[in-house]
């Protein structure tokens, strides 16, 4: 505020005495004004004041001249003198020739322009117009948001805007705010070019997933780091702050366009129910619980192991409801699945009828490590759930599997099959009055062990980015997708029903590792590149590890009502099969001997091969066999 006021009682006294050296100059003689020409002076500052306001000449001291401060500077003082000029000569204040005039503009223009230059320079320094410590910034798009984020950016000394990116002809060649708008073609070989601490953020939040990984495919081959601005509401809501500017995350590349869920299907085994959810702090059953809460359910039990997840999850659920206009009463139950004891008392004083089963180790070279308690808490936690639900008559039960339980090659995948084939056999034996069901998905983006935040953790360090083989696929959904279409799955379920989600495509892990350093703004370091920023090393696949994923363990499968989510029908032992089978696997497990048990694995799940017998071990890949930076592929479609 000071600053302001020091720079307005600056011109007020300067404006008049430069108004009477111009117009001295233009009559070639001193000007001694008389009695009525003396208000020409204080019609200039009452004219000049408002419009050098409304230009923004008297806001904060910018630390840095740009071509839109001059033009203001330009523009404002030339209105100025018009308007006082065509003033005085309409009411005969004064006689005024031509030259006095224009000297009075130029003399008034250059006194603005250097005074603040001068003051900038005063204040921060004459070295903080070098542009190399600041963020030259592109901006995609031109429209609303696109010049509200120029206007935004030019006002923060971190950032130099440099021009607007938008393919729109009707644009192409304009000047916004002070910034040339060019299209994608004529701006690819600067940003090819760009200095290191260059960026472009995209400022199209209105645009669909499909466009927007376009525009984001368009600019990975530059030496720029992409960003984005958040979501269309976010941004109209006039609080947008330049930290709201958000990295590109690979979950906008891989992710897909949401489908509209079914209104009827979303509520059926929620509201207005007794929801059990097991692991309800891991990174389903917390998106479950957020779902589930926003449906209305009358009661939220929550199962966890994890005593952390289990208050970070109910805090959470607690901080979203004191925003909602309804109540949910919230269960906090610390244990395990498996623990008869604790489920009879959880079971005996609660109603529940419905149980969405996310409880599972997942980590597949950790569970090939720690077979006994892989198997423990995949099968017979599953199983024990399962028959106290049956016991208790719960309405709907819903296991969350996995790919890997298709023709598994790890513990893992094998345990997440036989939970399957438990709750196939229960479903299919005599008075089931539960409704069991299961839905196989694959990877899910940014889960606990995914390698979406691993490769993220490791540009940041620097690199290398470790990928264990470079043929290496993976199927990958959203968190929230995946929860969504669970949901809807369960509610469509008559027994026994093995669901498969639509993931889309499989991608390649090594194009994925290589996408997201070009979205950080670096370059892959391999033999075409060896001055690029991070290198790619492959490690070999780990115990129990596939090449690929599969969803369908043969090819009987039929659509349902939802067009992401499919159902397979499947072999299955019936329940006095099963029992046999897992008494004898149960007795393998007291001592502890892999071999032995990883034979009574192969005898329940036919398609089990463990991984030692298997060519995927022999995996060791040079890293001369690298292939150069290339867009994620689409291949290997469900």
């Amino acid at each position: 505020m000071q600053k302001r006021l020091f720079i307005l009682l600056l011109d007020a006294l300067f404006l008049p005495m430069l108004l009477w050296a111009s117009l001295s100059l233009g009559k070639n003689e001193v000007m001694f004004p008389h009695a009525g020409e003396w208000w020409i002076f204080p019609l200039a500052l009452a004219i000049s004041f408002p419009v050098f306001i409304n230009f923004g000449l008297y806001r904060a001291v910018l630390r840095y001249f740009r071509n839109q401060t001059i033009s203001a500077i330009l523009l404002s003082t030339l209105i100025t003198t018009i308007i006082w000029a065509i003033t005085v000569k309409v009411t005969g204040m004064a006689d005024l020739t031509k030259s006095g005039v224009i000297l009075y503009w130029l003399s008034t223009f250059t006194f603005i322009a250097g005074s603040r230059l001068q003051i900038q320079q005063w204040l921060y320094g004459t070295n903080n117009d070098n542009k190399t410590s600041r963020k030259r910034v592109y901006i995609y798009g031109a429209g609303e948001s696109g010049t509200k984020l120029a206007a935004l950016l030019d006002g923060d000394p971190a950032y130099v805007v440099e021009g607007f990116i938008d393919d729109n002809a009707s644009l192409r060649g304009w000047n916004m705010l002070g910034f040339d708008v060019q299209s994608y073609d004529k701006t690819a070989a600067t940003l090819m070019n760009a200095p290191e601490n260059t960026e472009v953020i995209i400022a199209m939040p209105s645009i669909d997933r499909e466009e927007r990984q376009f525009i984001i495919e368009r600019l990975e081959p530059f030496p720029v780091k992409v960003r984005i601005i958040p979501a269309i509401e976010d941004f109209a809501s006039g609080n947008f702050r330049v930290s709201d500017i958000k990295d590109i995350d690979i979950d906008d590349l891989l992710g897909r366009e949401p489908v509209s869920p079914d209104k009827q299907l979303l509520p059926a085994n929620i509201h207005g129910k007794t929801v059990l959810i097991s692991g309800a702090g891991g990174s389903i059953g917390s998106e479950l619980c957020r779902q589930a809460l926003n449906l209305r359910p009358k009661k939220l039990v929550l199962l966890e192991l994890s005593e952390f997840a289990l208050y970070k999850i109910e805090q959470e659920l607690n901080e979203i409801l004191s925003s909602m206009h309804f109540s949910v009463e919230i269960e906090r139950v610390l244990g395990s699945s498996g623990d008869i004891t604790l489920l009879d008392k959880l079971f005996s004083r609660n109603e529940i009828q419905t149980v969405y089963h996310a409880a599972a180790y997942k980590h597949v070279p950790l569970v090939e490590e720690n077979s006994v308690a892989g198997i423990k808490n995949n099968v017979f936690g599953t199983k024990t759930l399962a028959e106290k639900s049956l016991a208790s008559k719960v309405e709907t039960f819903i296991l969350i599997s996995t790919d890997k339980a298709v023709r598994p090659t790890n513990v893992m995948g094998c345990t997440k099959r036989i939970a399957e084939m438990v709750l196939q056999s229960l479903a299919n034996s005599k008075n089931c009055e539960t409704t069991f069901s299961m839905v196989r998905f694959g990877n899910v983006l940014g889960s606990s062990g995914s390698v979406v935040p691993k490769f993220r953790q490791q540009i940041a360090d620097g690199g290398p980015i470790t990928v264990t083989h470079k043929e290496i696929t993976r199927y990958f959904m959203s968190i929230p997708e995946a929860v969504q279409l669970v949901i809807q799955a369960g509610a469509m379920a008559k027994g026994g029903d093995v669901f498969v989600l639509d993931m889309g495509e499989s991608v390649k892990i090594t194009d994925l590792a290589t996408k997201m350093i070009s979205l950080a703004g670096l370059q892959l370091k391999d033999q075409y590149n060896p001055d690029g920023d991070i290198e790619v090393k492959y490690s070999g696949l780990r115990p129990g590890e596939k090449l690929y994923e599969e969803l369908l363990i043969g090819d009987n499968v039929s659509g349902t009502k939802h067009s992401r989510i499919m159902q397979a029908n499947e072999e299955f032992l019936s329940k006095s099969q099963l029992e046999v089978l897992l008494k004898n696997l149960q007795n393998t497990l007291t001592d502890d001997n892999l071999d032995e048990i990883k034979k009574s694995l192969t005898k329940i799940v036919s398609g089990y091969t463990p991984w030692e017998n298997t060519a995927n071990n022999d995996s060791a890949i040079s890293n001369d066999d690298k292939g150069k930076v290339i867009p994620i592929k689409k291949s290997y479609p469900v």
